[in-house]
């Protein structure tokens, strides 16, 4: 038997393919970008069928290195969460844009049902806020504005999914599924319910016809025979989730940080479900044979997507390694700060309306000033996470970070010392396919367990500890309190 796993990774800026072995090697990666769609401010979109298509020729190109499917144990599918696809069941075929999570559009409407009293119960049964981010709204959104997508549901035809419902569908042909660790991030799943709610599906309009069955991230989910021979869909996750199996925050307490397009914290929560005063998120992690494993969630909608604006919009820098660079160039920063609000402030904040600052500019500042206080905002984001997750009685012990920005030493110094824990790195930093590789080898049983998997694939770490004075920390953050306020 093979003991490969073909990982989709479906991320907000790009698509891959990648196989890894049972001993968590990497063999081979393809990659596409992903057209990014801005009709108006604070709209974000993707092609559905962009996705599905470069996704698809990315393992194509992966399963034909590995010499065919029957060198295939299993696929693992990991994703952008709360992203919304609206296709028609019987075609197949996309009804509209994707709607992506960073995406604003549905600001009233959240505000609307809070004005209304709705919050409250909202967060005690799903563990989440009225915020545009996740997906129910959305999903009131094309079925208010989009005549085609209202027509497939007059006609029983609508599918409404987040990126791994559309993935699998497309792989397996017609297969309607929503993982666990995904449908808990649409507002429709309470944390302790099987399905979807009749209930929440009613409060938000949306159809509950047409959504897909939840099932577990791990397991005999689907199978498809696109690439010739059947190959079982064993693993299904969200990308936070799935970044937390893969740096192995499998025991109650153990955290991540994920720095990607956005920043995401993670601690697990064991199979409690979470209930926060400081608003975090709760979430389902995983779910096997129907038993869940939660997480406490922090969630910052820009950090990665904050170097790209230097390089792509203001033309500040030509790399996103250029930063590290810069920020050792200078001593500090120069009075330099940076919120990065692009597209309104996620947690503990919950302000869709907040809009970026760079504050204490001076005829002194230039491009390393911006740059250094770029990467320090990463830091101010994720203590003020810190401070909210042990106000819910989650104090970090340590930090296990990835994502493409942890490849930069001087930031992750830089968080060691503004939270005043050790952060740990490990060597292969994309964690988040490394865990849909996990989630899929228990799914297939070429793993026993989670633990039996993280032994055997994660690999080596690097640990920085904290250095920072004080003092140096005080002033920071002082700038840090005072540039918010004016957002």
């Amino acid at each position: 038997m093979s003991d490969r796993i073909l990982v989709l990774d479906a991320g907000t800026t790009s698509t891959r393919a990648m196989l890894f072995g049972a001993d968590g090697a990497l063999h081979h990666v393809a990659q596409r970008e992903l057209t990014q769609h801005y009709p108006q401010p604070g709209w974000v979109e993707h092609d559905a069928g962009e996705i599905w298509q470069r996704t698809l020729a990315c393992a194509r190109e992966v399963v034909e290195k590995a010499g065919g499917a029957d060198a295939i144990a299993a696929i693992g599918i990991t994703n952008q969460r709360e992203t919304v696809v609206a296709w028609d069941r019987n075609t197949g075929e996309p009804l509209a844009r994707a709607i992506v999570w960073q995406d604003r559009r549905t600001a009233d409407l959240c505000a609307a049902l809070k004005d209304a009293g709705h919050e409250g119960e909202v967060q005690r049964r799903t563990g989440l806020l009225l915020d545009p981010y996740f997906s129910a709204t959305k999903m009131r959104w094309l079925m208010d504005n989009d005549a085609a997508v209202r027509a497939a549901a007059e006609r029983k035809a609508l599918a409404l999914g987040t990126v791994e419902s559309w993935l699998v569908f497309k792989l397996s042909g017609g297969a309607f599924v929503s993982d666990a660790s995904n449908a808990s991030r649409t507002l429709l799943l309470p944390l302790d319910g099987a399905q979807f709610d009749a209930g929440l599906c009613d409060l938000f309009e949306v159809p509950q016809a047409a959504l897909a069955e939840v099932v577990d991230t791990h397991g005999a989910l689907a199978e498809t025979t696109l690439f010739g021979s059947a190959i079982p869909i064993c693993g299904l996750a969200g990308d936070q989730q799935a970044a937390t199996v893969g740096q192995a925050c499998l025991s109650p307490g153990e955290t991540k940080a994920t720095y990607g397009t956005g920043a995401f914290v993670l601690t697990n929560q064991g199979d409690v479900p979470p209930r926060s005063e400081h608003r975090l998120l709760g979430t389902v992690l995983t779910q096997r044979g129907g038993e869940r494993r939660y997480a406490l969630e922090g969630s910052v909608f820009v950090a990665g997507s904050l170097v790209q604006w230097l390089r792509d919009t203001l033309g500040l820098i030509s790399t996103a390694a250029e930063t590290e660079a810069l920020a050792r160039s200078i001593p500090d920063s120069g009075g330099v700060t940076v919120v990065p609000a692009l597209s309104g402030l996620g947690a503990p904040h919950w302000r869709a309306e907040a809009r970026g600052v760079i504050a204490g500019l001076s005829f002194a500042s230039g491009r390393a000033q911006i740059a250094r206080a770029a990467l320090e905002a990463m830091a101010h984001q994720t203590h003020d996470l810190a401070e909210a997750f042990a106000a819910d009685g989650t104090a970090w012990q340590t930090l296990r970070i990835d994502g493409g920005m942890s490849a930069n030493d001087w930031m992750a110094q830089d968080l060691a010392d503004m939270l005043g824990v050790t952060v740990e790195r490990p060597d292969f930093v994309e964690t988040t396919a490394l865990g849909a590789a996990m989630l899929a080898a228990v799914g297939a049983g070429l793993h026993a367990s989670l633990e039996d998997a993280a032994g055997a694939m994660r690999g080596k770490v690097r640990r920085f500890e904290p250095a920072m004075a004080g003092a140096v920390r005080e002033e920071r953050l002082v700038r840090w309190r005072k540039a918010l306020a004016a957002v």
